[in-house]
């Protein structure tokens, strides 16, 4: 047997041709079932596309490079689900292109960080990071408060999320722009808003009725985050162990 194993490891060709085999059964061991199941992702109740404004506020986080700082995957570790709350699932980032699990925390997870501020502080603390946490390194973004949100193109942004497979409707690209203006507009009629994304949060989230703003996108992608998901239906036991 030794002999063998000399024999193979002297000769560098015959090594790599048995390496290559190895790896390669070991490859479709894994993957090949994979092919047999209709999803790797397991669904959840609640889970839904984004809307018209959390779409655009998620564009401008990722442009921002919010990412960078601050993770949206919170681990299930005891002093993780503690400090941030449940664990997160594969589900919540289901129609995330990219997703925003992050490898790197200079910042708090922001997974579950939906309701837990009111719109105010939200806006407060994007305006001036250390006026709200003085220990925070984040820079301002006061100038998202002043920049009017460009949505006329956003029915073509829930295009493309439809073609790599976000189950938008039909009826939701032809109402996405009516969409974006109610869901920051307190006095709109969100009735057909709300039917078709559940759980939206409608408001002026920016503070000024007169301009939808960036800031009002970007808030209003904020206060979405984990709020979709009834987490009290899903066990922690595994954490406790």
């Amino acid at each position: 047997m030794t002999f063998r194993h000399a024999t193979i490891e002297r000769n560098v060709l015959l090594l790599m041709v048995l390496t290559l085999i190895t790896v390669s059964i070991g490859g479709l061991v894994q993957i090949v079932p994979l092919f047999a199941v209709e999803s790797t992702i397991e669904r959840v109740d609640g889970v839904r596309p984004y809307s018209p404004l959390e779409l655009a506020g998620r564009n401008i986080y990722i442009r921002e490079g919010c990412y960078t700082c601050h993770s949206q995957q919170i681990r299930s570790f005891r002093d993780e689900a503690e400090r941030y709350g449940h664990y997160s699932l594969a589900a919540e980032s289901m129609y995330d292109h990219p997703f925003q699990w992050g490898s790197k925390r200079t910042g708090p997870d922001l997974a579950r960080v939906g309701g837990k501020y009111s719109n105010e502080w939200h806006v407060a603390h994007l305006m001036d990071p250390r006026g709200v946490v003085p220990e925070s390194i984040m820079p301002p973004y006061s100038f998202l408060q002043d920049r009017p949100l460009r949505g006329r193109d956003i029915a073509q942004h829930l295009k493309a999320n439809r073609a790599v497979g976000v189950p938008y409707t039909d009826e939701m690209i032809a109402s996405a722009l009516v969409d974006l203006g109610a869901q920051a507009n307190p006095d709109a009629d969100a009735s057909g808003l709300l039917a078709r994304y559940p759980k939206a949060v409608v408001g002026d989230f920016d503070g000024n009725p007169r301009l939808l703003s960036e800031m009002d996108a970007l808030v209003a992608y904020l206060q979405m985050l984990g709020t979709l998901v009834k987490f009290s239906d899903y066990s922690l036991k595994d954490l406790q162990q």
